[in-house]
This record gives C-alpha cells, sequence and structure tokens, in this order.
C-alpha cells in the first residue's frame, strides 16, 4: 500500500510537494522535480551547514510544543495547563500532533539525506554515520508517537510521490539495522566533521549514542520480540561503547533568541501551561531534592510551598486556581539556553537495570538502578553524597525485585521530566507511574495511547489512510501500538 507523504525536495530551502503529485503520472516526475526548485535556495550547500540545521529542527520539534508540552507532557502529567484546557482534556483534532509529522519528513530527514550525500561525495564516512544516528533517533520519534509510518520508501522523490507505510515493527528493525550501519561508518580516526551542535564533531561519543540508542530500542521492544531485544542488549553490552557520564549526554544546548529553547520561547509571551500536581505530589511524597528544579514557587509570594495544576480542568476551572498561586515549571527549565535533552547516562543505566531485571544481562539491576536515581540528581546538579543516600534508602525508593517494572517506571518517569515523548513511549510500555485520567477528560478514565495522523493524511490519500489503519487499528487516541503489550 502507497501513501503520500510531505517532502520537501532533496535539496535545503527546497519546497514541500503538493499532495496533488499523487494524480501525476510517472512521466512528469522528473519534469516536477526539475520545476519545484526554490529560486533561494543553496546550489551548493555543505554538509556542516545541513548537520547543524537537521539538529537543530529536530531538537525544535522534539522539545516544542506540539509534540512535547501541549500534548506528551500533558497525557504524562508531567506538565498542566492553566488556560485553554482543551489539550489537558484530550481533546486533539487532525492538526494537533502534525508538526512532529510534516516538519521531520519535509525538513530534518531531507536535510539529513542531502548531508549524508555530500558526505559520500566527499568521502567523509563520519558525517554518513552520524546521519544514520539521527535518522534512526527521528524515525524513533516517529513511530513511538504513531505507528505505522514511512520509514524504508521516505525520501524517494525522484523515483515515487509516493511513500509506502512501514509496520512499527518494521520500523524499529530498520532502526537497528541502520544503527549498526552507522557504527560501521563511524571513525574517530577518520575524516573530522564539523558543525556538529550535539556532541561538538566529537565521533566516539557519536559511536556512544548509536549504541545508546540502540538499547533503547531493544527494551522498547522487549515484550513484542524478546529474542531480538536480548541480542540486541548483548550486542549493545559487548561493545563497551554506551553513555557513560552526564558529560556524555546527547542534547542540543540552545543560544540565546532568536535560536532559544523552545519552552523559553513560548513562556516569554504567553502563560498557559504550569507543573502538574501529579509531578508535585509525587515529589512531596519522596522528598526529591529535583522539586525545587522542576518547579518554581507560585508568584504569590504569601504562597511557600509549590502548587501543581490537576491534569484536564476545566478553563473556568483551572483559571479559578489563579496564575499567580500556581507552580510553573523551574527556572532551569525556562532558560533560554536550557538544552534539548535526546539522551542521557541516567537513561542508559535505567535500561541497563531492566536488561538485568528481565535477564537479557547479567548485570545488577538494583545496582544499576541506584546508579540510574544517583545519575538523575547528579545531572541536575544534586551531588550531597549524604543526601543521595537518604533517598536512596527510602523504602518507597528501594528497588523491588518483585515487580521491576514499578520501581523503574516511577523513578525513570521522573527522570525523564521535560522529554515528554519519550516519558510517553516509556509510560505505555512499562505501565507506572499508575496515572489517573484528566480530571474533566473528555474520554472518562482513558488516558491515550497515540498520536493521531495529520487529517492531510485523510484528505490527501484516503484509499490509502484506510488502508493502513485497518492493518494497524482504529486511528484514534486509543489503538495500542505493537510494542505495547500490556
Amino acid at each position: 500500500m502507497k501513501y503520500s507523504i510531505y517532502q520537501r525536495l532533496l535539496r535545503p530551502g527546497a519546497l514541500l510537494i503538493s499532495g496533488l503529485l499523487v494524480l501525476a503520472a510517472s512521466s512528469c516526475k522528473k519534469e516536477l522535480v526539475r520545476i519545484n526548485k526554490n529560486p533561494n535556495a543553496v546550489e551548493n550547500p555543505q554538509p556542516d551547514y545541513l548537520l547543524g540545521a537537521a539538529e537543530k529542527t529536530g531538537a525544535d520539534v522534539y522539545w516544542g510544543q506540539s509534540s512535547n508540552f501541549a500534548s506528551s507532557q500533558l497525557i504524562t502529567q508531567q506538565w498542566a495547563m492553566i488556560q485553554y484546557t482543551d489539550p489537558d482534556r484530550y481533546i486533539f483534532n487532525g492538526s494537533s500532533f502534525s508538526t512532529l509529522w510534516t516538519t521531520t519528513y519535509s525538513s530534518t530527514l531531507t536535510d539529513i539525506k542531502v548531508m549524508m550525500q555530500l558526505g559520500v561525495k566527499q568521502q567523509n564516512n563520519n558525517y554518513v554515520g552520524v546521519g544514520h544516528v539521527l535518522r534512526a533517533w527521528n524515525f524513533q520519534l516517529l513511530t513511538d508517537a504513531f505507528g505505522a509510518v514511512p520509514y524504508s520508501e521516505a525520501g524517494q522523490i525522484e523515483t515515487s510521490s509516493l511513500a509506502s507505510y512501514d509496520s512499527q515493527q518494521e520500523v524499529y528493525s530498520g532502526i537497528l539495522n541502520e544503527l549498526d550501519t552507522a557504527l560501521t561508518q563511524l571513525d574517530p580516526n577518520g575524516t573530522a566533521i564539523e558543525g556538529d551542535l550535539i556532541y561538538g564533531n566529537n565521533i566516539s561519543d557519536w559511536r556512544k549514542f548509536a549504541n545508546s540508542l540502540k538499547l533503547r530500542i531493544a527494551l522498547r521492544i522487549a515484550d513484542a520480540d524478546p529474542t531480538l531485544a536480548k541480542a540486541t542488549v548483548q550486542q549493545v553490552l559487548s561493545s563497551g561503547e554506551l553513555i557513560a557520564s552526564n558529560s556524555q549526554n546527547a542534547q542540543f544546548v540552545y543560544k540565546a533568541s532568536p535560536n532559544w529553547n523552545p519552552v523559553a520561547a513560548n513562556f516569554s509571551t504567553r502563560n498557559d501551561y504550569r507543573i502538574s500536581k501529579t509531578v508535585v505530589d509525587q515529589l512531596y511524597s519522596l522528598n526529591d531534592p529535583r522539586l525545587p528544579v522542576f518547579a518554581s514557587l507560585p508568584d504569590n509570594n504569601a504562597i511557600t510551598k509549590y502548587v501543581g495544576v490537576p491534569n484536564g480542568l476545566t478553563t473556568s476551572d483551572a483559571n479559578s486556581l489563579g496564575l499567580a498561586n500556581t507552580s510553573k515549571p523551574g527556572s532551569y527549565f525556562l532558560q533560554d539556553t536550557a538544552p534539548a535533552i535526546l539522551q542521557t547516562y541516567s537513561e542508559v543505566l535505567f535500561l541497563r537495570a531492566e536488561a538485568a531485571a528481565r535477564n537479557l544481562s547479567s548485570e545488577d539491576a538494583a545496582a544499576l538502578y541506584q546508579s540510574a536515581i544517583t545519575a538523575s540528581l547528579n545531572q541536575y546538579g544534586i551531588t550531597d553524597a549524604s543526601q543521595i543516600s537518604s533517598y536512596l534508602n527510602q523504602a518507597s525508593v528501594k528497588y523491588d525485585a518483585s515487580n521491576f517494572k514499578k520501581s523503574i517506571g516511577n523513578q525513570k518517569w521522573i527522570s525523564l521530566f521535560g522529554e515528554g515523548l519519550e516519558a510517553f513511549a516509556e509510560w505505555r510500555r512499562l505501565d507506572y507511574p499508575q496515572l489517573t485520567a484528566a480530571v474533566s477528560g473528555k474520554y472518562g478514565d482513558d488516558i491515550p495511547v497515540r498520536f493521531i495522523y495529520p487529517s492531510t493524511e485523510q484528505t490527501l490519500n484516503g484509499k490509502a489512510y484506510k488502508a493502513a489503519v485497518a492493518e494497524q487499528g482504529t486511528d484514534d487516541l486509543f489503538t495500542k501500538l505493537w510494542f505495547d503489550k500490556n
């Protein structure tokens, strides 16, 4: 089955191809590619500029409003809404999630592809390897959110204006293969790259990120394909190349306006979001030292405690709480230069702990779990040994080998604060923390478990769209994806 997708021509700045190309005869395709040139496009693009652009665009989408704090962070109850609360009540429409889809396909993946092509021409395999890692990360975000997505044929506008959808199982398998390909290309002793705004052109760190992404996918599919999960875990651990400190976290660090963090950009002109009551209550109950990092005290100086907003209030009920009486996210997240975090040392340790708990490795699950929490605390500047020890030794924090999903799920949810899409995927997979649906949610006690496809997929590609959802399941917020087995 074939789908029309919105793809930019394979050059920076080129125009987005209209869905009307579906109607074009194959004999016209070369002419369409020729005439749809942007006269302002760079004729001789350089891979370093394309690399930086792809990283920036991808980070903006991942950390931005549509994919993050207006959707996935609300669903996982990291943030809540104090004004215009429809998204917090799961009232979404066919354009709610379109930014993740359209920008990734039309811009980010296109820049990556051209960068990789130029890397081949320049005989610089490190650009090619970095491109494969970035492709893998972007496709992971897409399939985690939507399920089946164009993967194997995405970006082939020269040969077809259509792109078939691959099942989620096929996409994850393809991502793992692509990361293996990346590792064959990435050579710290090879030709240097430039323009890398994530790792500062450090190829050794890109190799660690590639293996860490493989570990993420291995655990993502652990319930759906335990055999492949185990093989991948063992392969990754034997490599000895994983993110091994907070200094190696994969993150995009923003600069001052206009190249600032999307959260800071939003709060500079709006006042719609607050930290969720779910997070505040949980961190208070654990005496968690990350609370002052994650939340700000209310603007009303008479209130000396952090005040979260219940998720899914009606607009009138939310407004009645008072803008000055509730807690915004912490100043750490509101800074212009706050990083968009792609993957952390803490996450890698949690993944290793879970792999051990599942008998996919012979490592010590409890020790890795404690190390993961410690790494998260350290990430936010909490380094006092006695404070960390006191936190870890609480009965409510100690590792429970009889229910590793509860222990890991609860603590991982805290550590992924701000990383809405990743938190959303892990909450669905581990089923912890056990959240209660939005107070005035549109669907009663049900919480969404996927994003719906952009409405353009229905209007421009109706027949193919219907075939796709017939295979995967109804295109609504509650169709479980392949990896989500429990």
